[in-house]
């Protein structure tokens, strides 16, 4: 049979690995730190030379820094689900000391092989010594009210909530990229719509000067001309201004470190409207699926059946308590070797009973109960949320159905007669005013075209995003 201190030494290298396992864990964060401690920048994406909007999701589901950190909540919420697990297994623990003793000067020692009494034998002085112990002690819980089972249901219910709010920030995120990505694209084709205003009163300010210098034409039409191709230019300058502007938004949504998007990266241009996009949207399918998928309110019904949990772990403190021990200590004094004979070995069960806490059990049941009825508001409030806002993309695409027939309508109407206008003009047949007026007219009904068509295909997207169908679009994670 080996020797105790052999056999407590086992004991100790066996445990070692796991508390440097333990140390290394808590270091753990899953990144790497540079030689000067500092944080490294992420990596830039090489963005393609046209730009559309499921590239940048993509991009910005990638790269976003607020969604790493809401990868990094999720996480901590799994960890938290193996801490519960951890309950279940027994405690083991090991200690070992060394103590240095100094006794008073009037404390002496019996002579051991003495039968005299002390005054005979004298006392032998004992003024300091070296006492050396070491304890291993193991303890576990066999029963404890159920408290266990509740707080593993209540760890695995918040890591659900955790990864419905991670999946959560993806769909506002997703959301957040297409306002800034229709943004961008309406300051470019307010740019371009500008950039074609000013090319047509460019001609006719060639024209007029070139009647001018005939004697056809009149000095007031020159600068009417050059007045409406200034205007121009300067609404050209203000939507490029615009879309740069735009254009830094949407980069740090997408994480972008340069913080804007290069300039040989151009978004994609406008396209005929799709059928999809005509199509009428059926209120109650898209409720029934944003109750039913929407994280929000999948992670508000988590943390209610999370709250139930607490409830039942606050209550299972009244219950009684079952735990096994045992422990194996040994002491020697004046040697760090201990033998077999140094040690003793204790088992036992232990039963707790909880009889009187102050009321602090009863008010932790109460304050559970509490935050269950709060939690409860929350689904309520996620749900009504979330039909209010799919209501409201509804009636916003159903508009913009509308807007879009007659812009198209009137944007050709207008067209057409600006053109029979401008050859009036040209003419002689209509007045500086009446061609003015025309190019005008031809200008808003061309930007409320592209607002229209624009604002048609973002509020599908934000129907999407309200019933969080706009996540089945992409190959996103339901966090690690």
């Amino acid at each position: 049979m080996p020797k105790a201190s052999h056999s407590l030494l086992t004991v100790l290298f066996a445990l070692l690995p796991w508390m440097i396992v333990g140390t290394q864990a808590a270091h753990a964060d899953g990144t790497a730190p540079s030689a000067s401690g500092a944080i490294q920048a992420p990596p830039s994406h090489r963005l393609p030379a046209v730009l559309d909007l499921k590239t940048a999701q993509r991009i910005a589901l990638e790269a976003n820094p607020s969604l790493s950190a809401a990868r990094a909540r999720a996480a901590q919420a799994r960890e938290q689900v193996h801490q519960a697990w951890s309950r279940y297994l027994p405690r083991i623990e090991g200690s070992a000391n060394a103590a240095h003793v100094r006794y008073p000067e009037n404390q002496g020692t019996m002579l051991p092989s003495s039968g005299f009494s002390s005054i005979t034998a004298g006392l032998i002085p004992r003024d300091r010594e070296d006492v050396y112990s070491a304890t291993l002690n193991a303890v576990l819980t066999l029963f404890d009210g159920f408290q266990r089972e509740f707080a593993l249901a209540a760890s695995r219910f918040n890591e659900q909530g955790s990864k419905a709010a991670y999946r959560e920030a993806q769909r506002v995120l997703l959301s957040a990229v297409a306002d800034s990505y229709f943004s961008a694209q309406l300051a470019r084709e307010r740019g371009i719509i500008a950039e074609a205003d000013e090319a047509f009163n460019q001609r006719q300010l060639q024209d007029a000067q070139a009647r001018e210098a005939l004697g056809a034409g009149s000095l007031s039409d020159v600068l009417n001309f050059h007045v409406q191709a200034n205007l121009a230019r300067a609404q050209k300058i203000l939507a490029q201004q615009e879309y740069r502007v735009a254009l830094t938004g949407l980069a740090a949504l997408m994480g972008l470190p340069e913080g804007t998007v290069d300039e040989g990266t151009a978004l994609a241009p406008l396209g005929d409207v799709p059928e999809s996009l005509m199509k009428e949207p059926s209120v109650a399918d898209h409720v029934t699926y944003a109750l039913e998928k929407r994280p929000d309110v999948l992670q508000a019904r988590f943390g209610f059946q999370a709250a139930q949990a607490g409830v039942g772990s606050a209550k299972s403190r009244f219950a009684p308590s079952i735990n096994l021990f045992s422990t194996l200590e040994g002491s020697r004094t004046n040697s760090a070797r201990m033998e077999q004979d140094d040690f003793g070995s204790t088992v036992g069960i232990a039963v707790v009973v909880p009889l009187f806490s102050g009321g602090e059990d009863y008010f932790r049941v109460r304050e559970a109960q509490q935050a269950q009825r709060e939690a409860e508001s929350k689904v309520h409030s996620a749900a009504v949320d979330a039909v209010s806002q799919v209501q409201a993309a509804v009636a916003q695409i159903l508009g913009a159905q509308e807007q879009l027939r007659l812009q198209e309508k009137n944007a050709a109407l207008v067209r057409q007669t600006r053109d029979l206008v401008a050859k009036e003009y040209a003419a002689g047949q209509a007045s500086l005013v009446r061609l003015t007026q025309a190019q005008r007219d031809l200008v808003q009904a061309q930007s409320q075209l592209a607002l229209t068509r624009i604002f048609l295909e973002n509020a599908w997207i934000r129907l999407h995003a309200a019933t969080g169908r706009i996540l089945e679009e992409f190959q996103t994670d339901a966090a690690p």
